[in-house]
């Protein structure tokens, strides 16, 4: 070698000093999250619109007249339609962080999340918002669609907001731990099928659970989806069948809980890491 030649490692740019957070790798993390659904967006909102309407036309023509008074004041689709709203936003973002992490276990390229300079709390981050984008997106985009059909009031802005970003939030959590306990996809379609339809279908979706029989109204106020169902639709139409300040402890502490959670399964490897 001549003297004075660099050798290439000495040529190469000093690193990217990354300080406390790696903001750049979770930032990179969550736009890969945000692009997979939107590169199969007829999947992952048009159809979404799609069911959330029919699911609409459905119980307004076979039951619209039989539950006229549902609420006072308020028309049947106007009581309904922030129950079906919220109904699409969070089983989206369930699927977005399940079906994520599930697939990257199965495929094993889970090792190029788990490899680079990223967190367990980056990560869970980047999983966690990429999720809530996707359930935020189509709540947006089915409450438009509804808009259509249905008269849209607005109560209290303060309380679709908090429930909107709390039950994405929520549901978006309750995917990345699911995907993380899941050795395969039947064990993914339990988890949908028996834990998060029932309690959506059962949480006061359709119905005011005054209608209910005590003990499914006892039920209904130990689920958590129907606080923030409830909450989400007070502040649309007014109408509560629990105290509003009630589902914003319920929702907020539900979160703190999902986050410690995944947080612990990241950091420890549970399922992640041989």
């Amino acid at each position: 070698m001549r003297d004075g030649a660099k050798t290439d490692v000495e040529t190469l740019p000093p690193p990217r000093p990354m300080g406390a957070v790696n903001w750049r790798g979770a930032w990179e993390l969550y736009l890969k999250e945000v692009r997979r659904f939107m590169k199969v967006y007829m999947q992952t909102i048009m159809a979404p619109i799609v069911t959330t309407l029919i699911f609409l036309a459905i119980f307004v023509l076979a039951l619209g007249r039989d539950v006229a008074n549902h609420v006072p004041g308020v028309s049947f689709m106007e009581f309904l339609a922030p129950g079906l709203v919220m109904m699409a936003m969070v089983q989206n973002a369930f699927a977005n962080t399940s079906s994520s992490v599930i697939i990257s276990k199965v495929q094993g390229n889970i090792v190029d999340v788990l490899m680079p300079p990223l967190s367990s709390g980056e990560i869970l981050a980047a999983y966690a918002l990429g999720g809530m984008t996707r359930g935020l997106v189509v709540g947006l985009a089915v409450l438009a669609a509804m808009a259509v059909f249905v008269t849209i009031h607005v109560h209290n802005i303060g309380y679709i907001l908090f429930h909107a970003l709390g039950a994405s939030l929520m549901l978006s959590l309750l995917g990345i731990i699911a995907g993380i306990w899941a050795d395969k996809f039947d064990h993914m379609a339990a988890v949908t099928n028996f834990i998060v339809t029932p309690l959506s279908f059962l949480s006061g979706t359709f119905y005011s659970i005054d209608r209910l029989p005590e003990n499914f109204q006892l039920f209904a106020h130990v689920n958590p989806f129907f606080y923030m169902i409830d909450g989400f639709r007070y502040g649309f139409i007014g109408h509560d069948d629990a105290l509003p300040v009630t589902g914003l402890w319920v929702v907020g502490l539900t979160n703190v809980a999902l986050l410690a959670l995944g947080y612990a399964m990241l950091r420890t490897g549970y399922k992640l890491k041989a």
